[in-house]
């Protein structure tokens, strides 16, 4: 209801009818104590959400330094520059370009007697020795990672260098299996059974990745955590969104990340160091998961599900306990007229069953904004992927530059819940993805250290707005009769950007600054991708294929929705104050609104 309408009906001593979820909402509290209770409890499994996402980062850590170990040179009291100088010959010009390249080879020594060469009092290798791969091993300097990951515990180096990437890859497949399991589950037995049982994968698989002794059991372990990935918080969080009202959602959904999830992010590095063990923090990092056990006595379940369900009654039920709790007294044709308006939803649902995620394709028009999205999907991921792992190719001291990039979320969470409503999807994304592109390349152009990491620290800013603005743009772009199955299909492509994004640093071993200039090019692509999408701040969303087909066949290209001069004051474009999200509601498989 709009804020106009809603002042005429109280001038004629009218009461607003109650049609939809979002319209009971403001008689029982729309952000009162009871949603900012679910908002509080919201945090241990968005700092689950972090974790999951980026301890593997942790835990696979490798050295750059690090060479063959000679076991003869053991019983001599050398140091290990000693040892490198003697045994180890200089890196050869391709070794020099691959990732975090050092002066010496990382994957060779010298074919030689060293006790000869020692005991004829030779200190420095000759440049004509024969030449072999290591025969027995490495040996790291943990001086910048002061622990050993299972990647040198296993020694994931030289030949096997692409191991670490490869488990990444088996985490989020595991988490596109884990999209469809707990996606069916959370729509036929309740969000809250969902909850508990990915949490519960997540937190056994976690603690179960400590004993991995090799890459195969690693494999296995990350990718049955991986399944308890997005779902683990993505229950909740889209529990919490729809309790809250329309014109709190972009705040709260925003806020959740800036505050809980930049905490967590910002954190992880410090756990990591402060620990010093793989294994433990493997098991550290899981017990924010443990608080979905206590979940079915603390959560409530989502209303709308019960609705979906059929079961209005308990959903009434839930939204008188919420009145109570908010202090607020509701008469009892309140909630006649909603448990009516929802029956007829109910019928008319019905109705949709008939169309597929292919009705998407049959219209030329709404067939192209389908498209666009899933690359604008599938770009994203990788840039937000590639910028995470990049981060360990900037600068030896990981843990600061990790913890300082993550902080962005933030700024990025303030700048959305201050700006995103007022100038619109489009060009916010626009701009975040060309901040990210430019402050990629600027990043070339700066001396290596303090100066390249703040570059691309702000291109991480920018697209860390602009996967904020995408959780929710997709949703509001696709007819209603297929959103959820559109979305569904949107965000599991995506994945796949996810797969292949940690091997986007592997382009460093052609040239050192191939992996920004691929993330600067990735990122122009995709800013003006963004363009070429319609505009759905304030708009009436489409219902029907033929709505999303003409969906902003009106609007001009310039048109900026907080400019009072732009085309937008048509009956087709009337504002709507506090437009329910549409990402906000529905499945949790269906419609996915939580980060890549």
């Amino acid at each position: 209801m709009t804020v106009m309408v809603e002042s005429m009906k109280a001038e004629e001593g009218e009461r607003p009818k109650i049609n939809t979820f979002d319209d009971i909402l403001p008689y029982i509290g729309e952000a009162s104590r009871y949603q900012c209770f679910l908002f509080i409890v919201l945090l241990p499994f968005t700092f689950a959400y972090a974790f999951l996402y980026f301890t593997q980062f942790f835990i696979t850590l490798l050295p750059a330094e690090h060479w063959c170990t000679v076991p003869e040179l053991d019983s001599w009291n050398l140091t290990d520059h000693e040892k490198i100088a003697l045994s180890i010959p200089s890196a050869t010009m391709e070794e020099l370009r691959m990732e975090g390249a050092t002066t010496f080879s990382r994957c060779s020594m010298y074919d030689v007697n060293y006790k000869e060469k020692l005991e004829n009092g030779i200190r420095i290798a000759d440049p004509s020795w024969p030449v072999k791969s290591c025969q027995h091993g490495w040996t790291f300097n943990l001086t910048m990672i002061p622990y050993k990951s299972i990647a040198v515990e296993l020694e994931w180096v030289c030949d096997h260098a692409f191991l670490g990437s490869a488990a990444q890859s088996a985490f989020f497949l595991g988490s596109i299996i884990g999209g469809l399991i707990f996606g069916y589950m959370a729509d036929h037995y309740g969000r809250i059974p969902a909850l508990v049982a990915c949490n519960s994968i997540g937190f056994i698989a976690s603690v179960g990745t400590a004993f991995c002794n090799s890459f195969w059991s690693f494999c296995l372990a990350r990718m049955v955590v991986g399944t308890s990935f997005d779902s683990c918080f993505n229950v909740l969080f889209i529990i919490v969104i729809e309790y809250v009202g329309p014109k709190y959602r972009t705040l709260v959904a925003n806020m959740s990340f800036g505050l809980y999830f930049a905490a967590a992010a910002s954190l992880l590095p410090w756990i990591a160091y402060w620990i010093a063990d793989w294994r433990v923090l493997s098991m550290t990092t899981a017990c924010p998961m443990i608080v979905a056990f206590i979940g079915p006595w603390i959560v409530p379940e989502s209303a709308r599900w019960y609705i979906t369900s059929g079961r209005v009654d308990k959903a009434i039920e839930m939204l008188k306990k919420f009145a109570v709790v908010n202090g607020k007294e509701v008469k009892q044709e309140i909630f006649d007229e909603f448990e009516k308006s929802c029956k007829s939803m109910i019928e008319k649902d019905k109705s949709h069953n008939q169309y597929t995620v292919l009705d998407l394709f049959k219209l030329p028009r709404l067939a192209r904004i389908t498209t666009t999205l899933i690359v604008y999907w599938l770009l994203m991921g990788w840039v937000f992927d590639g910028h995470v792992w990049n981060m360990k190719l900037l600068d030896p001291d990981v843990f600061t530059s990790f913890s300082l990039a993550s902080l962005t979320e933030l700024p990025a969470a303030v700048l959305l819940a201050v700006f995103l409503d007022r100038w619109g999807r489009r060009w916010m994304g626009f701009a975040s993805m060309l901040i990210c592109g430019i402050f990629s390349f600027l990043a070339l152009a700066t001396p290596p250290g303090a100066p390249t990491v703040a570059m691309a620290i702000i291109a991480r800013l920018g697209v860390n707005i602009a996967v904020n603005i995408g959780f929710q743009y997709a949703a509001e772009m696709l007819p209603t009769v297929v959103r959820a199955q559109g979305v569904s299909l949107i965000h599991n492509i995506g994945y796949l950007a996810h797969i292949v994004g940690p091997y986007i640093i592997y382009l460093a071993d052609i040239d050192p600054s191939l992996p920004l200039v691929a993330l600067g090019l990735l990122s122009f692509v995709h800013a003006f991708l963004t363009l070429g999408l319609p505009e759905t701040v304030n708009q009436d969303l489409p219902e029907t294929l033929q709505e999303g087909n003409d969906f902003g066949k009106d609007q001009s290209f310039w048109w900026i929705p907080c400019i009072a001069s732009s085309h937008k004051k048509k009956k087709s474009y009337r504002k709507k104050e506090g437009l329910p999200n549409p990402a906000f509601t529905g499945s949790i498989q269906k419609i996915d609104c939580t980060r890549l």
